[in-house]
Parts: C-alpha cells; structure tokens; sequence
C-alpha cells in the first residue's frame, strides 16, 4: 500500500490542506441543495469574471480565447467553460462532478395529523439505508412556486436557533418483532414520515394540529397546503459539517456524494486563468436517480451549450461540435468507497482506496461484470499519469470494492457516448450515502491539485 499523502506535506503545505477544507466545509454546510449549490457557484464564478452566457448571446458578441463563461439550467445544474487559446475543435478538458444527493423529499400532498402530531409523508431520493435516516435532526429546505409567479426560498432549521425535525423509530423496549426484520425491511418506506408539530389551533376539533401548522406556514413562510403541490422541498440532516479525528484530518458531513468532488472540481476551474485547452467544469443533477430529467446528464443541456458555443464563436456546421466533443478528455469527479476496516470483507485489499492515499483513479466502475460502465483506455491512463506526476499530485488507482459484492455508476459513460476519453476520479468517502459521510482532508486537497493539473496540463 502506498504511503499516506499526509507525508508528503511541509508546514507550510499542510496550513494550505486545512485552509482550503475550512472553505470547503462552509460550503458543503450552506448548500445542502442542488439549488443552493448553484447558487453559491453562480457568486463564486461572477467574483471571478464569469459571464452568464445568455448575457453574450443578447449582446451578439462573439466568444474568444480568455472568455469565461457560465451557464445554469432551471436553478439545477450548471457549466462554466474558460475559453482556451487553443482551436476549440482540438476538444475540451471537462470535469463533470453531481450536485444531487440522497435524501428524502415531500410528497406532493405531504401533510397530514396522526396521535396528537403533525406529519409530512416523504418520499426518499436515491439508494439509502433507510435505517440510517431515522433520529436525525433534519432540516427543511427548497423551494415552494405560487400560482402568481412568485417562488418562495424555505429554509427551516439550517440555523442557530430553528427548530429542526425528526423521522421517529421505535423505541428498543417494543421493537423485538421489528428487529426480526432484514436491514432493508426494518424502516419501511412508507414509515419515513417526519414529526412537523404537536399543538393543536384553538378551537378545532378535527386534524387541529394540521391545522396550526399550516397556521404557521402561511404566516410565517406565505404559502398554504396547496402550494405543496408546485414545491420542491427536501428534508436534509440539519447539522453543519465540521472537522473529524482528535487530528482534525477528516471532514464529516452531509452530501460529500458528491459536493466534495463538485467542490474541488468548482475551485480547479475557477482558479485556472489561463489555458491551452478550453476548460469545462460540469455541475449537473439527477446522478443518484439515473441522471435522467432536463437537469440530468442525458438531457441535452451539455450538448446545447456547446453548440450555442460554437455558434458565437463563428462555428455553425454540425461538424465542428461533433469534433470538439469527441478530441475531448474529462475527468468524472465523482468519489470512490473507501477502506472501512470494520467492514473489511467488502474490499478488494489490493485495489481499494484508503482515506489519506490520494485522489483516487478509477479505470472502471459498474457492477459486477463490468456493467453499466465506462472502461478507461490504457493510453487516456497513462496520459494521465504523467500529468499527474508532473502536478505532484497522489493518486491511487482503484477499484469500488470486491467484484461480487455490487457497485455502482456515475455520468462518465454518458460522456463517453460522444466518443471522447473518460474516466472516473475523486476522493474515497466512507459512510456513502448516509446522512454523515467522512472523507479525509488530504484527498479532497489532492483532488482539487489534481483537477488543476488536468484543466491546464492535459493536451
């Protein structure tokens, strides 16, 4: 096993490893949304000179080397595009991490009072333990759209002093029949319903508690019940991320899967002046569904942009995007699993990412045989190698786990419909898909070394 990337730091480096996860962890504690991780990058991009290309199109200006660009679709996704000096149909260096996360979202008619409580009945959003959910504090974030065109921001219990929510669980005294239950079996989907109040509105006597809760929402966050049907309003742990380990080595926060990728991905972009290759940093929802819908990675966004792209750069033949995208490299940032020694059974010991090794490479993904996957070529592999050493970056190639036991996908094949090189690179995160995940303080700063290295050294 190679040796840990905490080593190779000078005091002066190892300040700069923890000053950058210190922005890092802000970030991943304010945007606990798709929605608000657009947000947040939107301001970072404009501080650093981005443009909204919609801006370029009405004033008709033509796109040159040195431009920098940023596109959001429907408030969910987003590219930024640093235009390079090079002949944009020499193709493109792209980063394409997600910005979705699992959680559970309100069903459209959500509330309702049961036993002297008022609760919301949730639908949860992508593959989780759903074990792992109950007793959490929560807090309640998105968006709720008014039939007269207004859109309301919620946020309730994201700050010091809200109040936040809770999926119940038996309590153990009562639950010998439901620990008979498989892992899988023994929260039920339709038993994910949040505790949202408990006293009753003067007054009533049917759903009273219901009633005073939609009291407060309409006095206090101006929308009533129907309103919950034009909403996207997602329960998300309420606690901030912050440092783990008596050494603070390590992050541990909600959505790691896969902001910390977006992240680090998002500052390699913004902090590449100037480069050779057009560089493009992919920001996109969906991922944890199957990256379908306008704001997945199968939408035609991606693309659209390109060729409105092109366009005001004077390239208007269909051939010129086919060109660009298909000389293009990209790098999926997206995390990989890594090591747990209380679950050594799942790794492959040889082929397994260990937190504080690196960023890690990952030649191919999918499920067992392969499935589903992107499969890497061996020259795009060694391209990348020498690009990494030359950027004194660490990186450890690795798989997902032992062959048998699963796995998982990520936009990379997706990319790689267009015929371009692509392969899957991030930071190995251990409790994935839970409301905690942990990722070490070395690999997200090697990561972002190494996506900088790659928008401005791989040609």
């Amino acid at each position: 096993m190679m040796k840990s990337a905490w080593l190779n730091y000078d005091k002066d480096e190892k300040k700069n490893v923890f000053d950058f996860n210190a922005h890092y962890i802000d970030m991943i504690t304010c945007a606990k949304t798709e929605r608000l991780f657009v947000k947040e990058s939107v301001l970072k991009a404009r501080e650093k000179g981005y443009v909204d290309l919609k801006e370029i199109l009405q004033r008709k200006e033509t796109i040159k080397p040195g431009d920098k660009i940023y596109v959001t679709h429907m408030n969910k996704s987003m590219i930024l595009i640093n235009i390079g000096t090079n002949d944009i149909e020499d193709g493109l260096n792209i980063l394409g991490a997600h910005i979705d996360s699992p959680r559970l979202d309100v069903k459209p008619n959500p509330l309702y009072e049961d036993g002297n409580l008022a609760l919301m009945d949730l639908h949860y959003y992508g593959g989780i333990k759903k074990y792992q959910w109950v007793t959490v504090p929560l807090a309640l974030v998105g968006v709720v759209c008014l039939k007269d065109g207004r859109t309301l921001d919620i946020s309730i219990g994201t700050k010091p002093g809200d109040p936040v929510f809770v999926v119940s669980d038996l309590l153990i005294h009562l639950s010998q029949e439901r620990m008979k239950e498989t892992a899988e079996n023994v929260i039920p989907g339709e038993n994910m319903n949040v505790t949202f109040g408990n006293i009753p509105l003067q007054d009533e006597e049917k759903d009273a508690v219901k009633k005073n809760c939609l009291h407060i929402l309409k006095e206090t966050y101006g929308f009533e019940e129907e309103d919950f049907f034009s909403s996207e309003l997602e329960f998300v742990p309420a606690d901030p991320a912050r440092s783990l380990g008596i050494d603070s080595s390590m992050v541990i926060g909600y959505g790691q899967d896969d902001r910390v990728c977006a992240y680090t991905s998002l500052m390699a972009q913004l902090d590449c002046e100037e480069v050779k290759k057009t560089s493009v940093t992919l920001l996109v929802d969906k991922e944890e569904v199957g990256s379908q819908g306008a704001t997945g990675m199968h939408s035609q966004f991606f693309e659209n942009t390109i060729r409105e792209l092109l366009y005001a750069m004077g390239r208007k033949e269909e051939r010129s995007l086919k060109r660009t995208l298909q000389n293009s490299c990209m790098l999926s940032s997206d995390v990989a699993a890594a090591h747990d020694p209380n679950y050594p059974e799942a790794s492959s010991p040889n082929n397994q990412a260990y937190l504080g090794n690196g960023v890690a490479m990952l030649k191919y993904v999918g499920s067992r045989g392969k499935s589903g996957s992107n499969d890497a070529n061996a020259e795009y592999m060694a391209k990348l190698r020498h690009v990494m050493e030359e950027g004194n970056v660490q990186v450890q190639c690795v798989e997902l786990g032992k062959v048998d036991l699963g796995g998982g996908g990520t936009i990379s094949y997706i990319l790689a419909n267009y015929g371009m090189q692509v392969v899957d690179f991030g930071v190995p995160v251990l409790n994935m898909h839970s409301p905690f995940e942990v990722s070490s303080k070395a690999d997200v700063y090697e990561a972002y070394k190494g996506y900088k290295a790659f928008l401005t050294n791989m040609d």
